[in-house]
């Protein structure tokens, strides 16, 4: 290695264990390179700029972002529990069920794991503890395991940023999160199901039949949105990135003038607390592609396309050996490192032998959410012990039937790659 990349490296491990925030660790790693190799930081840090102001697709990530803070604002978890509840709350485990099944709707709004678990993942456990009596770390673990689902099902922000580094269609992206996202579901739905019979665990309160069309009635309002959204999209009214600002007026819309839950100090915070977590994510693009510069500047991807071709591996070994490598990292790094250092490396070599970056695209991004709930980096795990002060241990040890369940589902998903890709090509994405 050059002097260069042994800097950027110390850089990097200094500031991981130092716990500074990711988005200053990447950016100190690219500028030592920078400086190490006597470059000029100025110039390339205002060809970044440059780059980033003439990507249209990364309007769609302040957009997202701000239409999931107005539905956590505007009470729109509790209508979906509402409505999830009196649909499978009567099977046994309903509750986990009930919560899996909320994740799955909201998921079609936000798409973001962590917006997912702060959102409805919340309601769902003070439900699962007073209602369902479940253990405090069970109850967690099922919020967390289901949050994972949002950046798969559409729309999706780390799918963005995949269709941003792989030039790949997010219209196709979209499509093929369907499927495996649904899939993610039931493989979580069944867990709880053989949890629930081991353990004990009941039925949620049956909701009579004839009450049914009420409550669907009250939910129908936020239902709409994913209809607007996705239907928006595939019926070519709107791009996909001219969706996410469709998103956060519709958002802002249902919260304002019908559930009348949002007002002036309401829309302070909201829009606060999405210009901060906005400002952390480009922050975090920004820093990628200098980092990226580097990697390109050492010509990595170029010795390890190489070196796999010297490999000899079929699509599918290759595919295997990008799952351990990305499930073994997903333990220790969080998946936005992983999608914007990683995946840049490994697409050249994808490419090479002949895989559909749509397909690997999910793929990875199904590793990246394992990963969120795999201790002991496991994100999720945080965030869910953080909201409920429910200590980290207990969690750690119900996830791990959610972990092995949603890696039998990768497996699955990496042998027959028409999982993903069934409805792009029905749609006409090659």
């Amino acid at each position: 290695m050059t002097p260069g990349l042994y800097a950027l490296l110390a850089t990097v491990l200094f500031g991981a264990l130092m716990r500074l925030p990711l988005a200053l660790v990447m950016f100190g790693g690219g500028v030592a390179y920078l400086f190490m190799t006597r470059q000029d930081v100025g110039l390339l840090v205002g060809q970044v700029m440059s780059q980033m102001t003439t990507m249209y697709v990364l309007v769609a990530i302040p957009m997202f972002i701000l239409a999931a803070n107005i539905m956590n604002a505007a009470s729109i978890s509790d209508r979906l529990w509402s409505m999830a509840n009196a649909l499978v709350g009567r099977f046994r485990g309903g509750m986990g069920h009930v919560t899996v099944v909320v994740s799955m709707i909201f998921s079609s709004m936000s798409g973001s794991a962590v917006t997912d678990a702060a959102g409805p993942g919340l309601v769902a456990v003070r439900m699962m503890r007073e209602i369902g009596k479940y253990p405090p770390g069970l109850a967690c673990a099922i919020a967390a395991a289901a949050a994972t689902i949002a950046p798969i099902i559409p729309p999706s922000i780390p799918l963005v940023i995949y269709a941003l580094i792989s030039n790949t269609s997010i219209g196709a992206l979209f499509l093929a999160g369907l499927l495996p996202g649904a899939l993610m579901g039931a493989t979580l739905m069944l867990t709880i199901w053989l949890i629930a019979r081991k353990r004990g665990l009941q039925a949620a309160e049956h909701v009579p039949l004839g009450a049914l069309p009420g409550v669907m009635l009250r939910a129908t309002p936020s239902l709409t949105l994913p209809v607007v959204l996705l239907g928006g999209i595939w019926s070519g009214w709107f791009s996909p990135t001219e969706a996410a600002a469709v998103a956060g007026l519709w958002a802002l819309m249902l919260g304002t003038l019908l559930y009348r839950k949002i007002r002036v100090s309401t829309l302070r915070e909201v829009f606060g607390e999405s210009s901060r977590q906005t400002a952390t994510t480009m922050l975090l693009i920004a820093s990628a592609f200098i980092l990226n510069y580097a990697i390109t500047n050492e010509r990595l991807a170029e010795h390890l396309v190489a070196a796999i071709a010297s490999m000899q591996l079929t699509p599918l070994e290759f595919m295997l050996m990008v799952n351990v490598f990305f499930l073994v990292l997903g333990c220790l790094l969080d998946g936005s490192v992983m999608m914007l250092v990683f995946v840049p490396l490994l697409i050249p070599s994808a490419r090479a032998l002949g895989i559909d970056l749509t397909f690997f695209g999910i793929v990875v991004t199904l590793n990246f959410m394992i990963g969120m709930i795999t201790p002991p980096y496991g994100l999720l795990l945080f965030v869910m012990s953080s909201l409920t002060r429910v200590p980290l241990m207990a969690i750690v040890r119900e996830v791990w039937p959610f972990v092995l369940a949603l890696g039998a589902l990768l497996l699955v998903l990496t042998a027959f790659p028409q999982i993903a890709l069934f409805l792009p090509h029905a749609f006409g994405y090659r």
